[in-house]
């Protein structure tokens, strides 16, 4: 990357164009530090070469970014639907709807006593498998499992898992209805008929969370927030279901380009027209992988619950505030033009009186949740009219991070690191020693740096912070 290709336009902004290959400029919102950072890996050759697909109208990057397979992490990318614009499922990436959910319940940290808290995360581990081969203890026949991808949500509140209020707070009510399990893989259905109600591993998690300060008590009251609560945090998505649609779909889409005469600069961007036969292929299988994501993460919630009731009795609540995805692609509406949304680790950052949100938070904009790390703060933000404007309503999705897993293996060790959460007041459940210590805290931005920056660009705006007391990975 030629410095003269990074131009910065803003305090925080940065435009970054490659003469003779960009068909558009991307826009990049980070400070100076975090570019120079970016530079010494492969994300800023990504955002170029995304900058250079069919069809394409329009890049953001995120203060998170990091390089991840074909698209960076922390990008989103709008191509032309209904004029030659590619789908590429690098862009969405392997864990489809991977997403954030927070819940928050009527408990305070005064409640909290250390036994109970520990008794809590000892039952959140039990009942949420999680781990890289973890399956459920819900299980479906080939044929179940089928019809429980086409309904989605409304499985769980057919089976008193989940209220038709409470899916109101899912992002697009948490049903996809363009899918056709026909084009999803025998073997996507046979890695994901066990897995409904399981957490995974890497950097999904169950954390729970104080509310440490509110910023904007509006936007609080109406999601339910205080200081002092304790709410929980889910980040999770398709598991090996969508693993498997990725790799299907990619290795298809190599073979397919010849045919519309694409090229692209790296493999790990093979993409097919949205249009086509095999772009309509990919996002009905897609689509069923988003059903299966949200699914996933309301068993995991009825699982939560159950916890809480057996440690804290049957008067405890835990209520949903708000179900996000940062790993999707949709094909919306965006002033008189349809896109096709890619999102690689990035969140939607709808307005206030969004038609797209439910009647609760319309007077507010869309609720974001920014996981951190296990050991200093995560955020909640909401959407603004500014984002529409300049983002097509998109904001950061995370922290994200600074060391690769295997440097972090390097050079961290698993009993200091224990041993100085443990000082901080948070308590660990892990089926592995190695996915707690690549997900360490030096592993990550400091995340208040990225919030600074989507903030002070005004494409979303920050309501409260939480810090976390107890966590369950992988």
């Amino acid at each position: 990357m030629k410095v003269k290709e990074i131009e910065k336009i803003d305090s925080f902004i940065y435009k970054v164009y490659r003469e003779g290959v960009s068909l558009v400029p991307a826009l990049v919102f980070a400070n100076d530090e975090i570019i120079e950072s970016v530079l010494s890996d492969q994300s800023f050759e990504q955002i170029v070469n995304v900058t250079n697909l069919q069809g394409v109208e329009k890049v953001f990057v995120m203060p998170d970014v990091h390089w991840g397979y074909g698209f960076p992490i922390g990008a989103v990318a709008c191509t032309d639907y209904n004029n030659g614009g590619v789908i590429s499922p690098g862009g969405i990436g392997f864990d489809i709807n991977c997403g954030v959910r927070l819940l928050r319940t009527n408990l305070f940290f005064n409640e909290l006593k250390n036994a109970l808290k520990e008794k809590l995360l000892d039952k959140l581990f039990e009942y949420v498998p999680s781990g890289v081969s973890s399956e459920s203890d819900i299980r479906f026949s080939k044929n179940e499992f089928k019809k429980v991808l086409e309904k989605g949500l409304k499985w769980a509140v057919e089976n008193d898992m989940a209220t038709k209020d409470e899916i109101e707070l899912v992002e697009d009510k948490g049903v996809k209805n363009f899918i056709d399990v026909d084009n999803v893989s025998s073997e996507a259905i046979e890695r994901g008929r066990t897995q409904l109600g399981t957490l995974g591993s890497g950097n999904h998690f169950l954390e729970l969370q104080v509310v440490e300060k509110i910023y904007n008590s509006k936007a609080a009251q109406i999601m339910g927030l205080k200081e002092s609560q304790i709410v929980l945090m889910i980040h999770c998505g398709s598991r090996g279901f969508g693993h498997q649609i990725a790799t299907d779909y990619i290795n298809l889409m190599l073979k397919s380009m010849d045919k519309y005469g694409i090229k692209v600069t790296d493999k790990q961007l093979a993409c097919v027209p949205a249009i086509s036969n095999e772009g309509q292929r990919y996002i009905t299988a897609m689509n069923t992988a988003a059903n299966f994501a949200h699914l996933n993460r309301q068993i995991i919630t009825y699982k939560i619950r159950k916890a809480f009731r057996e440690v804290f009795g049957k008067s405890v609540i835990v209520d949903l505030i708000y179900d996000i995805s940062h790993n999707m692609a949709t094909i919306e509406e965006y002033k008189g033009k349809k896109l096709v949304m890619h999102r690689k680790g990035a969140t939607r950052a709808l307005p206030p009186n969004s038609p797209n949100l439910p009647d609760i938070y319309k007077p507010i904009g869309q609720p974001i949740f920014i996981p951190g790390d296990m050991g200093r703060y995560s955020f909640v933000l909401i959407g603004t009219e500014k984002a529409y404007e300049l983002t097509c309503s998109h904001t950061c999705h995370g922290a994200g991070r600074v060391k690769s897993r295997n440097q972090a293996k390097r050079e961290i060790d698993y009993n200091q690191l224990l041993k100085r959460l443990k000082e901080q007041g948070i308590d660990v459940r892990a089926s592995s020693k190695a996915t707690v210590v690549e997900e360490a805290p030096e592993a990550y931005k400091d995340a208040s740096i990225i919030v600074d920056i989507v903030e002070k660009t005004g494409i979303s705006s920050i309501v409260a912070k939480l810090r976390p007391i107890g966590v369950v990975k992988g």
